[in-house]
């Protein structure tokens, strides 16, 4: 019996998982951030989880076919000078590392290659062809070429529009009503007062009420949506160009806050629409799975393994958040 290892290494916190080749899970480990760009001790935090999920396993290292390790800062070369030597210290026989962006595709893909967008606090896009190769975007903000669709984004937009709004400068919209109720302050010129004086910064909630006040028929709120949702979409579209995708049959698959929970189609639709442009054949999903099971997945892919379909509906029935309480009791 072949075990598959798959790893989720954010900066909140790491999920190892193991799997026999039926799909059936045999270890489970949960840490802390694994990200070694905002935590110095990520390669301990990846080396424990791996240790508890093989340790309920009852499994050694040598005993795994492939490890797949989707690792959150994985975005450029010198981050891969320090992750692959990081990832070879844990002795396992045949592993591969790619950005947490990419486990995130595989959890809504139907196949190994495919396209993500990933809208939460942050925004990240990537893709990956049928050759293997890939490519990502985001994570590095406006100045390096990214849009305005993630919760921080639309949060500062929201914050914006009813400063716009209060001053004249752009139309009225319920947001500025929105942005006061939600922040506690009474008047637009309170909560400037406390962002110039006390270093005040509009909340991330503010995001939300951008999609309540465009449910609610707001228009500015709505060309919020629709322009990032655009933009969100314009990203996915010209990685797919770049990895020459555009005629291509594949899962462009949506994940993050922002795009998984919204509260209205607007921002989907429009993503939809700017990628359908490029890529008619592109079919549009969201992730059906935890992150870390897409990680199994690509190990499986990587080790030639093609799962049938009721190892992939095992594998959906995996809930990693329903054994944190038990793994730190």
């Amino acid at each position: 019996m072949n075990y598959y290892m798959g790893v989720d290494a954010g900066g909140s916190k790491t999920h190892c998982l193991i799997v026999d080749a039926s799909g059936e899970p045999c270890g489970v480990g949960i840490s802390g951030n694994g990200n070694h760009q905002t935590n110095a001790r990520a390669e301990h935090e990846i080396a424990a989880a791996c240790a508890q999920a093989l340790n309920e396993a009852g499994l050694r290292q040598d005993e795994i076919a492939f490890a797949y390790f989707g690792l959150a800062g994985a975005d450029r070369e010198p981050d891969y000078r320090v992750l692959r030597p990081m990832i070879a210290r844990l002795q396992y026989p045949r592993t591969e590392i790619a950005c947490d962006t990419m486990i995130a595709m595989r959890a809504g893909s139907q196949a190994s290659h495919g396209a993500v967008v990933i809208s939460g606090t942050g925004f990240n896009a990537a893709a990956r062809n049928r050759d293997g190769q890939e490519l990502q975007y985001g994570g590095f903000g406006y100045l390096f070429g990214d849009g305005q669709g993630s919760g921080r984004d639309l949060a500062n937009l929201s914050f914006r529009a009813a400063v716009r709004a209060w001053d004249l400068r752009g139309p009225q919209t319920l947001l500025q009503e929105l942005v006061l109720r939600s922040t506690g302050f009474s008047s637009i010129p309170e909560v400037l007062d406390a962002m110039l004086d006390e270093g005040y910064e509009p909340p991330l909630q503010l995001a939300e009420q951008v999609f309540i006040a465009a449910e609610a028929g707001d228009a500015v709120a709505e060309g919020i949506l629709r322009e990032q949702g655009t933009e969100l979409g314009n990203a996915a579209a010209a990685l797919i160009r770049r990895l020459d995708m555009e005629e291509d049959h594949f899962d462009l698959v949506l994940g993050g806050s922002i795009l998984s929970k919204s509260r209205t189609d607007l921002m989907r639709e429009s993503l939809a629409k700017r990628v359908h442009e490029t890529a008619p054949n592109a079919r549009i999903r969201r992730i059906v799975m935890e992150p870390v099971v897409g990680a199994v997945l690509s190990a499986m892919d990587r080790d030639g393994y093609v799962p049938q379909a009721e190892v992939v509906e095992c594998l959906k029935k995996i809930m990693i958040a329903d054994r944190k309480g038990e793994q730190e009791s």
